[in-house]
């Protein structure tokens, strides 16, 4: 059963579109992240859901009832934001508990709801400290915890670990992630670090110039994008594209050097396409494409490579310690099974 539905919603700021003709289901319980580049709409699009936005056109529905014309705090929706949004002069449990004394929630209840919040965050020893004697995780758990405590209908997060280092931001996907399964509330998760997307979602949604390029389980983006857009966002380190003409069997660089296709894909000579291998799917080879390692980047188990085929520059990810020096010869083999074509013109994919 979908918790929240979207049906052909837009949004316009004057004759400015920013949303066109959004559809899509969030089921009860289900982990969604709204992921795309700066600009594409997916911020708006949460607040639109939030009731801190109007919308142009279309409907959303919240537990099967209409709610366009609803205010925010009526939703029964919990957002978390990129700045925390603490009270500075409240401790933590009154921050945690803020929204509830306005609800007019009794002593008891706030207390038992801030102290289940508070175990389940690991917050026990923080709930007399201010905010400025907080690091930038807990501050963001107390944020989380703020929310909690409501017991909200589903969660709205927008782009909470933006200000958060890289082994933070790591620690609390990971408490994000639990604090989902623990709760099975439905979740809406804004980011535009499509590692957070893959690591976290249970659907992605990949937003583009106000529209929905793609959604689907995280595996099936990666491994059947519907275009180039989706292939080039979802994947880290990113596929390599490679623009030339069929040519019997091959793939005609514009440099002159030539990749073998799949065999099952019939291709009309001539026709410009974009040829895509993942660097997780190319390896050192007897036979195959020569190349010259041109930057060796050691990761700890594993080695990015970039090297050059003629003229062309391609990253692989080798996870064997090949001792590979820059300015090396090598030969590279490509999977043809996990070789992705697309068309020049269209970008869309070619199966």
């Amino acid at each position: 059963m979908s918790e929240i539905e979207l049906r052909n919603v837009g949004k316009n700021y004057g004759s400015v579109p920013v949303l066109d003709d959004i559809s899509l289901d969030m089921g009860s319980g289900e982990f969604v992240v709204l992921v795309g580049p700066s600009g594409c709409g997916k911020s708006t699009l949460l607040r639109m859901i939030a009731g801190l936005e109007d919308i142009s056109s279309g409907e959303i529905t919240i537990g099967g009832k209409i709610v366009n014309d609803m205010p925010a705090k009526e939703r029964d929706l919990a957002m978390v934001f990129q700045n925390y949004a603490l009270y500075p002069h409240m401790k933590v449990a009154d921050n945690m508990s803020f929204a509830l004394k306005l609800a007019g929630v009794s002593k008891a209840e706030i207390h038992k709801r801030v102290a289940e919040a508070a175990e389940i965050l690991g917050l026990e020893k923080l709930l007399d400290r201010l905010p400025r004697e907080l690091s930038g995780g807990q501050r963001q758990r107390v944020a989380m915890g703020r929310a909690i405590v409501r017991d909200p209908r589903a969660f709205l997060f927008d782009e909470p670990l933006s200000n958060l280092d890289a082994k933070l931001r790591v620690k609390m996907r990971g408490e994000i992630k639990k604090l989902h399964q623990r709760l099975g509330k439905t979740t809406i998760y804004v980011t535009h670090d499509q590692t957070e997307a893959m690591t976290m979602a249970d659907k992605i949604v990949v937003l583009n110039g106000g529209k929905i390029e793609q959604m689907g389980p995280p595996l099936e983006l990666y491994k059947n994008p519907r275009n180039l857009f989706v292939a080039g966002f979802i994947g880290s380190p990113e596929i390599n594209l490679m623009h030339g003409e069929v040519d019997g069997q091959s793939l005609r660089l514009a440099d002159g050097a030539k990749l073998l296709l799949p065999t099952e894909i019939d291709l009309a000579q001539g026709r410009r396409i974009v040829y895509g291998i993942r660097p997780q799917h190319i390896g050192l080879a007897d036979n195959g494409v020569a190349a010259e390692v041109v930057l060796v980047e050691p990761t700890g188990d594993a080695q990015e490579v970039l090297l050059r085929i003629v003229s062309s520059d391609i990253s692989m990810v080798l996870s064997e310690a090949a001792p590979l020096q820059p300015g090396q010869k090598v030969t590279l083999g490509f999977d043809p099974a996990k070789v992705l074509l697309f068309d020049k013109d269209s970008g869309e994919r070619i199966r």
